[in-house]
Order: structure tokens, then sequence, then C-alpha cells
């Protein structure tokens, strides 16, 4: 492993370590990969995920999306603080109980925005939501 792989790695790691007491570990959100610029997190979608008509909650999948666009700024952007100004998130189709995988990656940059984009799949491959993410350098 050369030097900037290492450097990613590690600091993949300390990220999920300090997410893990917070929202992120609340949620039950797991860092999966990055692999070409792409970050890929999971979820193991269980009851207490879904909404009265059993299907994943929007605020979980919206949250997942959130996670898994922020990791992306945080790696682009290691030495600044960034909050989401904008999260636009299109349900395209249901997502049950089960595995989901939440891919993510950077669109654009410039001094103090950052945009990303996100998709959750569920263990089959079927896109369930997309969404983007904008986010402020403060």
């Amino acid at each position: 492993m050369d030097d900037a792989n290492e450097r990613i790695n590690k600091r993949l790691q300390q990220l999920a370590a300090s997410a893990e007491p917070t929202f992120w570990g609340f949620l039950g959100c797991e860092f999966v990969s990055m692999q070409d610029n792409i970050i890929t997190i999971a979820l193991e979608a269980k009851t207490h995920h879904l909404n009265p008509i059993g299907i994943v909650h929007g605020g979980v999948l919206s949250s997942l999306l959130d996670n898994a666009m922020g990791i992306v700024v945080m790696m682009a952007r290691p030495e600044d603080k960034v909050v989401t100004t904008n999260l636009n998130v299109h349900f395209v189709a249901p997502l049950y109980e089960g595995r989901l995988l939440v891919t993510a990656e950077l669109v654009h940059q410039s001094r103090k925005m950052i945009t990303t984009q996100g998709r959750v799949f569920d263990r089959e491959g079927n896109l369930g939501t997309m969404g983007t993410g904008t986010f402020r350098v403060i």
C-alpha cells in the first residue's frame, strides 16, 4: 500500500471511530469502502428503521445519504469544518428490511461550497433513493 492510500485508510478509520458514539452509530451505519473516490457505507435496516407501512423511513434514507456524502466532503476537505446546507432526496422505489448500501461521490467544489451525489441500493443492487448534497465550509 502506498503512502497516499495509507493516509486515506488511516483518515477513514479515524472518521469511523469518532462517528461511532454519534448519530452515525445510533443509526447503525458502517463504513464499507472507498474505491475510485466513491465512498460506500451500509446499514442493516431493521424493524425500528421502518415506517408504519413496512418500508424504510424516508428520514433514515435521507440520513444515510447525508452521512455518506458527508464522508466524501470530510475526505475532500480534511482540515475544514463543513456543514450540510441543502439535501435534495428522490425516493424512486421502496426499500425494505435488510442490508442497504449507500454510495457517494464528489461532484464539484469551490473555496466555500462542495456538491456531492449519492444513491441507496438494496442488497440486490436495486436503486431505491438518490440525492444530492451541498455543503458549506464554515
